[in-house]
């Protein structure tokens, strides 16, 4: 694997930059969040690595979270209408709502009226399955950075921790 050049000067891209509390200096705004609760809360580290991948995943395939969460519930063909396609989602329908008009403006979904005659069903199209096929391919290589800087047991065991905290209840 070729060495890239790093995020903030010369160190590895891997390499976090540290900023008060050794806590990754790129991924949170230290003004919003007091440094105690920065030191000590587990979530907002949680927060803030979720927020930093979601964040160079837009900028690289130049895709919204909606976006691709929309793109990946109508995968295989499936036909939704906006309603439908929040809830499973569990997202704002307003949000979907918007964000299927500009897809559909920008060629990467097909509209469709629905068998019942009421209402419309949105679908991938070959655009839209392409675009599609481009985020897989870059989480995929995300992946592979992430499984070469840790070892199987450290992926096994964060994959555990993630499912514990998920499964948390509160």
């Amino acid at each position: 694997m070729a060495p890239s050049a790093g995020i903030h000067g010369d160190g590895p891209v891997n390499a976090p930059v540290k900023g008060p509390v050794d806590t990754p200096a790129n991924i949170v705004d230290k003004n919003q969040i007091p440094p105690e609760i920065m030191q000590d809360s587990v979530l907002i580290h949680l927060y803030a690595a979720y927020s930093a991948i979601a964040k160079k995943m837009e900028q690289r395939t130049k895709c919204s979270q909606t976006r691709g969460f929309i793109m990946a519930t109508l995968r295989g063909g499936v036909a939704l209408n906006s309603n439908q396609i929040a809830t499973r989602l569990s997202l704002d329908r307003t949000v979907v709502h918007r964000a299927i008009k500009t897809m559909l403006r920008e060629g990467l979904l097909t509209e469709k009226k629905a068998p019942s005659g009421r209402g419309l069903l949105v679908q991938l199209s070959a655009k839209g399955n392409a675009s599609r096929e481009v985020m897989i391919k870059y989480r995929r290589a995300l992946d592979a950075k992430i499984k070469d800087q840790l070892t199987a047991p450290e992926i096994v065991r964060l994959i555990q921790n993630l499912r514990a905290i998920a499964d948390l209840n509160f």
